[in-house]
Parts: structure tokens; sequence; C-alpha cells
């Protein structure tokens, strides 16, 4: 698979809708997370992130604003130990109690489908960070309707155990900006990740379409240690 520039995949796209990207820097040394959100409806820009524990979670910016909080208010990180959890929906929660009771990545979003939001039926996009003994694995999913039939659901799995230093791969819920809105289609985009923390902030949050862009979290874990630097930006602050 072709790598590609992560900016330019960004800026061509006004509207990927919800996206995970995870990844190795070029140094080799720091696991890399990040997690956006945009939004087209009102009450689906009506968020910021904010922090939690270690984790963070969807906050209303104007409560009195808001419509249905049922598929925009949830914690999309949370951390259990040697794992890292990103997600687009409250199935962070499903995959962190699924992995306290022993179960897999996978096992655990064998309860859940893709949201009940037709005629879009947005996929459910995950991903994990294993970090231990100064290794460091990840896993992506995405369960989604077949092609818009919201009577099935397809259910993929990507794991990536020997990640390669300075690349990524980067996962989000629309592939483009029509009515309704298409699903993700194929494996994971394989693109570039960059050593610093604020210059990859700011390449996202820059390429990210002005409009519709509403939040980003970036973290880097330092594999050795497991100490992490985060940032989170907001467009309403």
């Amino acid at each position: 698979m072709e790598i590609r520039n992560l900016s330019q995949e960004l800026a061509e796209n006004a509207y990927p809708g919800r996206g995970i990207i995870i990844g190795l820097s070029p140094d080799g040394r720091k696991a890399i997370a990040a997690y956006f959100i945009m939004g087209r409806s009102s009450n689906s820009r009506n968020r910021v992130f904010v922090e939690e524990g270690e984790g963070i979670r969807t906050q209303a910016y104007d409560p009195s604003k808001v419509e249905d909080p049922s598929l925009i208010i949830y914690a999309p990180v949370r951390v259990l130990g040697r794992y890292t959890i990103v997600t687009n929906g409250d199935q962070t929660d499903t995959i962190y109690d699924g992995i306290g009771a022993g179960k897999t990545f996978e096992q655990s979003l064998r309860s859940r489908e893709f949201e009940p939001d037709g005629p879009n039926y947005t996929p459910r996009i995950s991903g994990i960070l294993d970090i231990h003994d100064g290794s460091f694995g990840y896993a992506m999913s995405i369960l989604k309707s077949a092609n818009g039939n919201p009577d099935a659901c397809d259910r993929y799995t990507y794991m990536y155990d020997s990640p390669v230093p300075g690349e990524g791969r980067f996962i989000h819920t629309y592939r483009e900006n029509i009515n309704p809105l298409p699903s993700f289609e194929g494996e994971p985009k394989r693109v570039e990740m960059m050593d610093d923390i604020d210059a990859f902030t700011d390449m996202l949050w820059t390429n990210l379409n002005e409009e519709n862009k509403i939040s980003l979290f970036v973290r880097f874990i330092d594999i050795q240690t497991n100490t992490y630097q985060t940032r989170i930006l907001n467009k309403y602050v």
C-alpha cells in the first residue's frame, strides 16, 4: 500500500467525519494516537473535548442548545493499564469493560454495531494501543452497515503488531461529503507520522476543513516509560 501524505488526505476531504490515527514516530520512540471530530449540524458542532482522568470526554459547548446527546456525548479516549483505547462513540466503554473482563479487542466489539442514525448509519471506528515492556502494537476496527443496508453489519479488524517507524494508519467514518454520507472503505490508510507533537497537532488542525472541524486530541506516548504528552484543540472555547 502506498504511503499517503496525511495533510493532503485531510485537505482534500471536506468531511471525513470522525477520524482515528495511530502510528509510530520516525525515531521509533513514541506511539502516536490522534482523534478528531467534525460536524455539519448544529447539534454535532456544539461540542468540545475535556480531559477526564487519563482520557477525554466530549462535552456540550452550550448545554442549552443540545438536541440529542445520545451519539455526541461520550468518552473517546480511556486508558486501562498498558492499553489506550480510542473510538468515535460509547464503544470506548464497551472495549474498556471487555478488556478488563479478559476479552480481546475484537471480542469486546461483538456486542456493538454501527450507529442507528439512518440514512448515514455512521460506522463505529475504534483503535487500541498496547504498550508494555518497551514494545508497541495496535489494532483498529470498523463496524459498518452493508453498503447502507441497516439489516447487516460488516465487521473488520486490522492488527499491526510491529509498527514501522514513521508510519501510521488513518481510518475515518465517511468516504466523502455527499448525502447520504458513504462509509469509509478498505484497509486503514497508510500515512506518514512525525516526531514533534506540536508540529503534528498543527498539521492536523490546519488541514481539517475550517467550517466543519470541531475538536482534536493528540497523544505521544514514550514506549519505554509509558509517559505521555497530550494536546487538545477545540474550535469553540
